[in-house]
């Protein structure tokens, strides 16, 4: 597979893109970058995040390539208003430094990834059709200083969250695997089960946490240290 060829999957329609930025050159660079695949094409550029939330709303798309720092509303913003209203549409956000603060903010918010601006096309190309399929996607650089600054400051847990002990122990392992961005083909090869079996226990392992998507785990087991025990 060449760096810019299609994926092909077994669904043969193209995954639907907005793309929210206040600026003009980059919504057409991301065009530009996205329609170069026959998989993906994008159905709606918008200038600020208040429009996005229109343009989502009436278009469906997807997913949301949703610029973090805009005026009248900005990407945070704009991303918490679309996970509560249209939470089939998944949101990744780009920024101009891979070491943005509003990092951890974003993903509470309920973006399912987070890349910088000067990362790789391919990267972001990867990086929509993994959110299509609703897995957790950094950029290179944000990786690197998710690892950094969480290992160099990891947070203080006294005791496991009570709702830990809801989980079976295979729950348990599933959810560590989530929290390292493990895809379910990979839990399935680390735990020897099969993928339909894992899926089954990812949405249990949500459920009784209470958590929204794969990317609300990782949020979880980092801020509860889970990832040192």
């Amino acid at each position: 597979m060449t760096d810019l060829e299609a994926d092909p999957g077994k669904d043969d329609r193209p995954i639907r893109i907005v793309v929210v930025d206040d600026q003009a050159v980059v919504r057409s660079g991301l065009r530009m970058i996205l329609e170069s695949q026959s998989d993906l094409v994008v159905i709606g550029e918008a200038g600020n995040g208040d429009e996005g939330v229109d343009m989502v709303a009436e278009l469906g798309p997807e997913v949301v390539l949703m610029d973090i720092r805009m005026p009248v509303l900005d990407g945070i913003a704009a991303t918490r208003t679309l996970t509560a209203r249209t939470p089939g549409t998944r949101v990744l956000i780009l920024t101009t430094y891979a070491a943005d603060e509003n990092l951890y903010e974003a993903l509470r918010a309920g973006a399912v990834g987070f890349f910088a601006k000067t990362d790789e096309p391919q990267d972001i190309i990867e990086a929509v059709r993994a959110a299509s399929r609703d897995q957790v996607q950094l950029g290179p650089g944000v990786l690197r200083l998710v690892l950094d600054r969480f290992l160099a400051d990891p947070p203080e847990v006294h005791r496991p969250p009570p709702d830990l002990h809801h989980l079976t122990q295979r729950e348990h392992e599933v959810l560590l695997l989530l929290g390292r961005g493990a895809t379910n083909t990979e839990i399935a090869r680390e735990l020897i089960i099969g993928e339909a079996t894992v899926k089954t226990h990812v949405a249990r392992t949500l459920a009784k946490l209470g958590l929204r998507d794969r990317t609300q785990a990782v949020v979880y087991c980092y801020e509860n240290g889970l990832l040192h025990r």
